[in-house]
């Protein structure tokens, strides 16, 4: 199962340059990298990224996937989190998350 992450631009470049992160800022802070499923992702957008230009979205399989975590969330929803560096190597592909008509245009996630 394919699980989601949303970067802003300087953030991706980092976890390109060093092929590794500890997340974004609330990631640090939690301990943990929040990542959200295709069931969740658009609200997480949404909710914390609203207007925000140049955000790209990376896919990660999350089966199989150590040091990950089930956790409730948001309306008692399980969200997944990472308690390890993401790395290069969990990135299943990644693209570009454009705003269209004022939200952000997720298309297919698979």
């Amino acid at each position: 199962m394919l699980i989601y992450k949303i970067f802003r631009a300087d953030e991706w470049a980092q976890l390109q340059a060093a092929g590794a992160t500890q997340g974004a800022p609330i990631d640090l802070a939690d301990g943990f990298i929040h990542f959200s499923t295709a069931a969740t992702v658009e609200k997480t957008a949404a909710l914390y990224f609203a207007g925000i230009e140049g955000l790209v979205l990376v896919a990660v399989e999350g089966d199989g996937l150590d040091a990950l975590k089930w956790e409730p969330s948001r309306g008692g929803d399980l969200f997944p989190h990472l308690f390890r560096d993401l790395t290069m190597a969990d990135v299943v592909w990644s693209r570009p998350l454009p705003i269209v008509d004022g939200v952000h245009e997720f298309g297919e996630l698979a």
